[in-house]
């Protein structure tokens, strides 16, 4: 209780502060008014060359604010209001606006990457989806272009050069995952040139809990294509379908972990005629069949995918549209084609992946922009140190959020929805109807077909129209079905008469898995002081409580009150549904919290792999790299073959010879009699140290680099992409493994370091023997032309 008022205190405290600023920037309103467009655009350059004489953005910030606002009003006609200013403010130093929606979170962007862009070292904003981009690319932008800064927009599919060209504007304009994308592809580049980002600098995250929370579930991957064996892809579906819960698989419903039972891998080992499975032969054996099941029992047609020409569709179940392009990666959307009896596509093998989190992680300055982020504080806290500040409304909120009806069957809550929509559109009010899935949007859309009220269906399969319908979704007698986050960023404006009716109400059809959801939903009416209202319609019955509820619901069960309409009449009830929400937000907190766990012992040797690639792509000089390989080569293999534990029975003095011979310009012999450690270090000295003289003999070949470079980049790719594959065949067999009592996380970055270990000293020993090879090579071509 003391931190949560401490807390409170300290927003209150940083409150004040940005009022005081927003006074300052007031009293600058009538001199800019005064100025002629050129003296304000100039104005532009006066703050950069401020910034370089060594001023802090703290020292220009009122001014140029002031300078945006009345950019804003001659260009667009619009005025920041006050609240829009300290929203500004907020993002500035790097944290989270909460503003309601309808306060105009697009124009409070307008002054922070303004701001930023002055440092000349790019700005980014983020926006959830393409259209958002291009829409605020050709209305905020024409702001700062009239302030002399150039702004780019970044499309999927965009040529290199295009791309790169939007990337070196000082503000950038695109959707969070192509950033990140681009990312992976740079770091992919066979040549600088190919790439197009710069270092990266300040992010503006519209829709920020969207980006950072609901879609960091699933990591950005790269893939490339790769033939998948369809006859064992279809012959697991049909396995799976023949499997029972608890009895051949566990299914974990809140973590949505996938195993098998020992029953299970019985009847697999008969069905493949296999002796074991947990062999590491029949690694790809287990893949396939693990994948089937999860494609069984986690992925529901209609709510996570739907078929569309023959297709497999992802949807997103935040926004309930489909993923163009984005595919499930290893094998898994495969097993899904095999469940539904369709062609089996090509496989995605990762070849890059990073997740969510690390990506934004590496902006030095992030920022962000939400109506619901509060709820999710302490996770944008420890996560990414922004705090969140909860921006006061232009206007008075008015709209009333009624309590929740909760009813014991799944049909009583529909009927006592469709009795609510009948009443409210008799009187013309408009209503939008919120639901959790496609499935549930074409369920409701039943009920009002058999009522035969006319109605507007927005789900994945009606995408093109969106954004035109639900900004008609506050006409008067408009009833709207959308999924809950349809046409998220598009303003529901009232029609004539509407808000004497009450405004736009929101009537929610199930709670979803995050109240900040809830939160959103209820937002799309009273916007800017409308009125309005909101209510949720919940049953029992519902996924969310069969779920997570199932023991709770036994017990309040047993004293539970229904009316005749089957509505629950116990107080209880809400303090339940509650409960059970914050339960769901806090397995999902530790689902993201896992994956960003695992993903961080993957991103150290990311970071390894990824700079050594630096390295090979920046032109600096790679002889001193390899010959540091050519050493470590020697000493691993002398370390692998001839361990100092070992008895010298046991070494592999052949093995030492064959590695050696291929890594030293002379040949060696080692006596395989002998005894001491130190003896076969001192017949390969003299060997070694004539290899080390010989590559230093190419230092100053310039020729040399470029060749060394493609040769070290040929070699990370290919170890990376094996080495990606490695480590999520590990991921998954980490359950097989829950038998040990140990930590799952400890075992997969223990067994990580020594895959990556082993991986590293392959990739060093294949570039020094290649390398060794070459020079060698160019000395023979060189002693031939002098003769």
């Amino acid at each position: 209780m003391i931190n949560i008022l401490k807390k409170a205190a300290t927003s209150e405290r940083q409150l004040k502060k940005y009022y005081k600023q927003v006074e300052k920037i007031n009293a600058m309103e009538s001199t800019f008014a005064d100025y002629s467009d050129d003296q304000l655009r100039s104005m532009t350059e006066s703050f950069k060359q401020d910034l370089k004489s060594g001023k802090s953005i703290a020292d220009i910030t009122i001014d140029a604010f002031a300078v945006v606002r009345e950019a804003a009003k001659r260009v667009l006609g619009m005025r920041h209001y006050d609240v829009q200013l300290i929203g500004g403010l907020v993002l500035s130093e790097g944290n989270i606006s909460e503003m309601a929606t309808g306060e105009g979170k697009t124009l409070v962007a307008s002054l922070s990457s303004y701001l930023r862009a002055l440092e000349g070292k790019g700005v980014h904003v983020i926006t959830v989806n393409e259209y958002l981009a291009k829409r605020d690319r050709e209305q905020i932008g024409r702001i700062h272009e009239f302030l002399g800064l150039t702004v780019g927009l970044n499309l999927p599919l965009m040529e290199p050069d295009a791309k790169k060209q939007a990337y070196q504007a000082d503000i950038t304009y695109g959707v969070g995952v192509e950033f990140g994308f681009d990312f992976l592809r740079d770091n992919m580049a066979r040549d600088n040139r190919d790439k197009v980002q710069r270092p990266y600098h300040y992010a503006i995250i519209d829709e920020i809990d969207s980006v950072l929370i609901d879609e960091a579930k699933t990591p950005l991957i790269i893939a490339g294509k790769m033939q998948s064996s369809a006859e064992l892809h279809y012959i697991a579906a049909k396995l799976a379908k023949r499997f029972k819960s608890e009895t051949d698989y566990e299914f974990d419903e809140e973590t949505k972990a996938t195993s098998l039972t020992d029953t299970g891998i019985e009847k697999v080992e008969k069905a493949f005629g296999v002796d074991n499975l947990y062999e590491l032969e029949h690694q790809t054996l287990y893949h396939y069949v693990i994948q089937a099941v999860r494609a069984h029992v986690m992925f529901e047609r209609d709510v996570d995918y739907i078929i569309h020409e023959g297709k497999v569709l992802l949807v997103d179940m935040f926004t309930g549209r489909t993923m163009e392009g984005r595919t499930l990666s290893d094998g898994l959307h495969q097993a899904i084609e095999a469940k539904e009896g369709l062609e089996i596509t090509e496989e995605n093998k990762s070849q890059a992946q990073i997740t969510i989190q690390n990506y934004y992680r590496m902006y030095p300055i992030l920022s962000g922009m939400t109506g619901t982020a509060k709820t999710e504080e302490k996770e944008f806290r420890e996560v990414y140190n922004m705090y969140v500040f909860t921006i006061p409304t232009n206007k008075p909120k008015i709209r009333v959020d009624m309590q929740d009806r909760v009813y014991e069957t799944t049909e009583q809550k529909y009927a006592a929805m469709l009795k609510e929509v009948k009443e409210r559109h008799k009187t013309g009010q408009p209503v939008l109807i919120g639901t959790t899935s496609i499935l549930q949007s074409e369920r409701v859309a039943k009920y009002l077909d058999q009522a035969h009220l006319s109605y507007e269906l927005l789900n994945a399969k009606s995408v093109e129209q969106e954004v035109r319908l639900i900004s008609l979704a506050g006409q008067r007698g408009q009833i709207t079905i959308a999924t809950n986050m349809a046409g998220r960023g598009t303003d529901i404006i009232l029609g004539n008469g509407v808000a004497d009716l009450g405004g736009l109400h929101v009537l929610g059809t199930e709670k979803h898995e995050s109240r900040r959801i809830d939160n959103q939903l209820r937002g799309r009416s009273g916007r800017q002081g409308d009125p309005g209202s909101s209510q949720f319609f919940l049953s029992i019955e519902d996924d969310m409580f069969r779920r997570f509820a199932s023991e709770d619901l036994e017990k309040f069960s047993k004293k539970m009150k229904v009316n005749a309409d089957g509505l629950i009449e116990n107080k209880g009830i809400h303090e339940l549904v509650e409960r059970t929400q914050r339960i769901v937000e806090g397995a999902n907190y530790s689902m993201r919290e896992y994956n960003l766990k695992l993903d961080d012992v993957i991103n150290e040797q990311r970071n390894v792999m990824y700079s050594l690639r630096e390295k090979a792509l920046n032109g600096e000089p790679l002889l001193p790299i390899f010959k540091g390989m050519v050493e470590s080569t020697y000493t691993n293999t002398l370390e692998n073959t001839c361990p100092a534990e070992q008895l010298p029975e046991e070494w592999r003095i052949d093995q030492l010879c064959l590695v050696v011979n291929q890594l030293f310009i002379e040949k060696v012999s080692v006596p395989t009699e002998i005894e001491e450690r130190k003896e076969i270090e001192k017949q390969l000295l003299p060997s070694y140290t004539l290899t080390s003289q010989f590559i230093e003999t190419f230092e100053e070949s310039n020729q040399l680099n470029n060749t060394f470079s493609q040769i070290i980049l040929s070699y990370i790719d290919k170890h990376w992409i094996s080495h990606l594959e490695s480590m999520t065949r590990l991921k998954e067999g980490i359950g097989l493994r829950s038998y040990q009592q140990e930590d799952p996380m400890r075992i997969y970055a223990r067994e990580g370091l020594e895959l990556f270990t082993d991986m590293f000293y392959s990739l060093e020993k294949n570039i020094a023997t290649e390398g060794i090879a070459l020079l060698k090579h160019m000395k023979q071509v060189e002693s031939s032309e002098k003769e």
